[in-house]
């Protein structure tokens, strides 16, 4: 396995996530050993839009041009496992509903999880990082007040490609 060209950008940056403290309800849930593939779990505060028990879990994958080019960021249904390493993974469908992993209602993000965010395309810079990445999204939920999608939902996502980068987003209202 090749080493990512700013490998040491990367362990720094992923040397600042590991101390918990200074992303308050932003929790790295897995990453893998050539620090090119994150799991969070980003928590929404003191927004009555979102319920306290809702889990939201953001995926983030960098890009060979990294940190010239913004990484691959969006938010990903995970069914977290209880029990043994072992035991097979089995997903509860009658687990409250309040309690799994959905894709958090936003008028900029989609219900398949890409974000429509100036940050994650045009205004990306080899400045911002996987940390402020985060902190951008979730200051942008937190202080969400409009509960809905975006206008175009059900038309985007019938055509929307794999890979949000690859996405042609519409900017309908910065206000939000």
């Amino acid at each position: 396995m090749s080493r990512h060209p700013f490998f040491k950008r990367l362990l720094k940056e992923y040397q600042g996530l590991c101390t918990t403290s200074t992303l308050p309800g932003i929790t790295m849930v897995s990453n893998d050993d050539s620090l090119t593939e994150f799991l969070f779990q980003i928590k929404v505060a003191n927004n009555k839009l979102y319920p306290e028990n809702e889990q939201y879990f953001l995926s983030i994958i960098i890009t060979p041009n990294y940190p010239v080019d913004s990484p691959q960021v969006k938010f990903v249904i995970h069914e977290t496992h209880k029990g043994n390493a072992e035991d097979p993974i089995v997903i509860d469908d009658n687990e409250p509903e309040e309690t799994k992993s959905v894709i958090p209602m936003h008028p900029h993000i989609y219900s398949n999880g890409h974000i429509c965010l100036n940050l994650l395309g045009d205004d990306w810079t080899p400045a911002c990082s996987i940390e402020s990445t985060l902190l951008s999204i979730q200051s942008m939920l937190n202080t969400n007040d409009r509960y809905e999608r975006p206008p175009d939902d059900a038309s985007y996502i019938k055509g929307a490609p794999l890979n949000p980068k690859n996405s042609r987003f519409v900017y309908h209202d910065d206000s939000v």
